[in-house]
């Protein structure tokens, strides 16, 4: 016969498991989007916490009231939003990389709604957003995503968080310079022949003033920015191997910012 009896103090600590990890997985990429149904995340978030109760060294949560437990489960859902966010920042770069290259194809008006963000996004961000997703899917991003949820529990025990503000900004600013640069590394092959393309409808602009290079360079913008886009999937996985690589640091960088 099963037993099923449990204490309040094991019903508390397997609580507050359970709210770093609905935290972390309403707040990370790929587990946050808004086409995952809200009932998958709840059951997912119930069986990885309850796998977690059984693997994590129980620790004894002190606290005198109520409120002291209060502020405890807020610090945990703190912690889990804040990792989650770490990992689902670098995501943003790609939709970045897609405003730039679509303002340089004259396609910047041409924005969608995004059914997984619930935003207006340009058309070669969304293309960028769900190539980069498969890609990192298929690399293995869910169990990433998963075991270092795990981990976090060896280096920031329950109730163990400490938010250094100092360390936070100084990750949040390494992160802005490298978003920058990521950006550009992704849409760089248009960008370089937007250039270039610009160069030789000026020439042409002098050469023949008749010809009406406005009209002409919109329809040339927009065909030799696809024919690149086209092109240049090739060199998505090693944009994604970036980004992941990325997400990995700025995970780790901000767990080592809030280890006690």
């Amino acid at each position: 016969m099963l037993d099923y009896s449990f204490s309040y103090a094991d019903l508390e600590f397997f609580l507050l498991i359970l709210i770093r990890v609905a935290s972390f997985i309403f707040s990370a990429p790929f587990f946050s989007m808004s086409n995952t149904p809200r009932n998958v995340r709840i059951g997912l978030s119930f069986f990885v916490a309850l796998l977690l109760y059984h693997v994590v060294p129980e620790q004894r949560v002190v606290y005198d009231t109520l409120i002291g437990y209060f502020v405890i489960v807020m610090k945990e859902t703190i912690t889990g939003i804040l990792i989650g966010f770490a990992a689902n920042l670098s995501f943003s770069v790609v939709a970045f990389a897609g405003h730039i290259a679509d303002m340089e194809m004259g396609l910047s008006m041409a924005s969608l709604m995004d059914p997984a963000t619930k935003q207006n996004t340009s058309i070669t961000g969304i293309y960028y957003n769900y190539t980069v997703m498969l890609m990192l899917m298929i690399s293995g991003l869910h169990r990433y995503l998963l075991k270092a949820l795990a981990e976090t529990y060896t280096l920031i025990p329950v109730n163990g968080a400490v938010f250094r503000s100092d360390g936070l900004l100084s990750s949040m600013l390494e992160f802005m310079a490298n978003y920058i640069i990521i950006g550009f590394r992704i849409c760089l092959p248009i960008f370089a022949v937007m250039i270039i393309l610009n160069a030789v409808l000026g020439v042409l602009a002098k050469v023949s003033p008749q010809m009406n290079m406005f009209a002409v360079g919109i329809q040339m913008k927009v065909l030799v920015g696809l024919s690149i886009l086209f092109f240049s999937t090739s060199m998505l996985p090693s944009a994604a191997n970036f980004i992941y690589e990325q997400m990995q640091h700025i995970v780790s960088v901000f767990v080592e910012v809030m280890i006690p």
